[in-house]
């Protein structure tokens, strides 16, 4: 048997915190569906390469506090619920100027899987509290 969904979600998180996008990238399905918070839906490897590339530019992040869970059979469902400790370093286009303004915000992210990869994360958290934060 293959790693567990907990463990995969796990791995996924310690590669983010470690800024290695490669890790990130091994994790996901090449037609990785890919719902960002006040965004259109990512599909494929590229697409979530470029959004990774892009949040590198913009943000630094670091997730804490990160609760997984996982479906009863521990297979296809997963969830997480975390803090982003974050410092914006360049203006991000339409939000306002970076600073290097830092942020503390809770988040959540739901996660589809299937063969040993990660199909679908699709993340919330609130953009307005972001903005408050990095405006103020």
């Amino acid at each position: 048997m293959g790693i567990s969904t907990r463990d995969l979600i796990a791995d996924y998180y310690t590669a983010f915190n470690a800024g290695d996008t490669e890790d990130m990238i091994a994790i996901v399905s090449d037609d990785i569906c890919h719902d960002v918070n006040q965004g259109e839906r990512r599909i494929g490897k590229a697409a979530f390469i470029e959004f990774n590339a892009h949040m590198t530019r913009c943000y630094k992040e670091q997730l804490t506090d990160i609760v997984i869970m996982v479906d009863d059979e521990n297979t296809s469902r997963a969830s997480a619920e975390f803090i982003v400790n974050g410092e914006y370093i360049a203006t991000d286009d339409g939000l306002p100027e970076a600073k290097g303004q830092t942020y503390r915000l809770p988040a959540g992210t739901f996660f589809e899987l299937g063969k040993g990869k990660i199909t679908r994360i699709t993340t919330y958290y609130n953009l307005q509290d972001w903005i408050a934060q990095v405006a103020g």
